[in-house]
């Protein structure tokens, strides 16, 4: 059976399968840095590429290459390229479309990193960038320039749960001329597949969701443009040095499997905790896209299969509120990063998102006592117990 012919969940096990010699079930890491050759005509024609083959795991490695191959198949595209962070491949790929005097637009609510380097970096290299309401498209086509390449945006977003339209989006950036780059790490290609409504080029931090275990670091970008991705893989990837390892290439892989079933218990776990949380009197704002008063909910039903893992709230009090809840809490963990086993909660804006500062917060669609969970796969009525007995000792 061919890949295209596999649903999902299938495919997330078996898509680009690959069979050793010895015909082991699961594919082998290939835990070397260099790649021999017999002698120097096959050398020749591996550089020349008249000869698939490897070289050095840089540029390119078995088992890397078949997580590639597998997210691909997964999100819609043709193919990928494997990065050793979320945010090596985030800003590769901002990077491979812009140069000095150009223009990036980005949603006001990004993560904390994303945000940084695009305020603080990028423009040390001549490259500014507008943050403005995306969920507004008015205000979107009102900034967009001759200077503007790149569109960047999550979507839900980090940590505010603002719902993008993905289609809508594209569809005003193809008449201008200028690339889309979604982070689908909240959503994950199970939820979510912005290629298919226009996007050009779709990243994740694969630490997250696409591990599930908290166990491995990486980052990948996927694309339906085969010449981008070469460009991206040995233009950016290898030149500028963020190769994913085979080991941690090997993990993603195994969580890959087991995905589908992951999402469904996190988004499930998600529902409910909002839930709790929206009919407490101790809580004044809860955002989650599951919720039919959330302003993004009608989009996010279009253009999702679920609704996520994530919930972000605030209680009624100020940021000394915030902390008592987070350190009163027994089960759920004081963690930042997303997607795990466990349940992990925090206060991005005094971890993830320290970046953006303090009096435009609100501008950026979140507060300083923000609160974030990550839903975990824990039983849920034993997360929402936690909750409830920390909300008791900060009334």
């Amino acid at each position: 059976m061919k890949d295209g012919e596999m649903n999902f969940d299938t495919l997330a096990i078996h898509a680009a399968e690959q069979h050793d010699q010895n015909q082991a079930l699961n594919n082998p890491i290939y835990m070397t840095s260099t790649f021999t050759f017999t002698d120097l005509q096959q050398a020749d024609d591996t550089f020349s590429f008249k000869r698939k083959a490897y070289v050095y795991t840089r540029g390119g490695n078995p088992t890397i290459n078949l997580f590639e191959q597998r997210i691909a198949a997964l999100e819609g595209g043709i193919d990928g390229v494997a990065f050793a962070s979320g945010m090596a491949a985030i800003t590769s790929v901002i990077m491979s479309f812009v140069k000095s005097g150009d223009e990036i637009i980005a949603h006001r609510n990004l993560y904390g990193s994303a945000f940084g380097a695009l305020k603080h970096l990028m423009p040390d290299y001549g490259v500014k960038t507008k943050f403005v309401n995306m969920t507004n498209l008015e205000e979107l086509k009102d900034v967009i320039g001759e200077k503007t390449k790149v569109l960047y945006f999550e979507t839900p977003t980090n940590p505010s749960m603002e719902i993008i339209d993905l289609e809508a989006v594209a569809k005003i950036a193809a008449e201008a001329g200028i690339k889309v780059v979604v982070d689908n790490t909240f959503a994950t290609p199970y939820l979510q597949r912005p290629l298919e409504l226009g996007v050009d080029v779709v990243v994740h931090s694969a630490t997250k969701y696409i591990s599930g275990h908290g166990d491995a670091v990486g980052g990948v970008a996927v694309s339906k443009n085969q010449d981008y991705i070469y460009k991206l893989k040995f233009g950016y990837m290898c030149e500028l040095g963020g190769v994913m390892s085979p080991f941690n290439a090997w993990l993603l892989l195994r969580g890959l499997k087991t995905l589908s079933l992951r999402m469904e218990r996190h988004s499930s776990n998600a529902m409910k905790i909002a839930n709790f949380l929206a009919e407490n009197p101790l809580v004044e704002r809860v955002m989650y896209p599951g919720m039919e008063t959330h302003p993004g909910h009608e989009i996010a039903k279009r253009q999702m299969k679920d609704f996520g893992g994530i919930v972000s709230f605030e209680l009624k009090g100020d940021l000394e509120t915030a902390k008592a809840f987070v350190e009163n809490l027994k089960l759920l963990k004081l963690a930042v990063s997303l997607g795990d086993a466990e349940t992990l909660v925090e206060i991005p804006a005094l971890m993830t998102h320290r970046d953006y500062l303090e009096e435009e917060l609100k501008k950026f669609g979140f507060l300083k006592k923000t609160i974030r969970i990550s839903a975990g796969l824990e039983h849920p009525d034993d997360i929402i117990a936690d909750i409830k007995q920390s909300l008791e000792r900060v009334r």
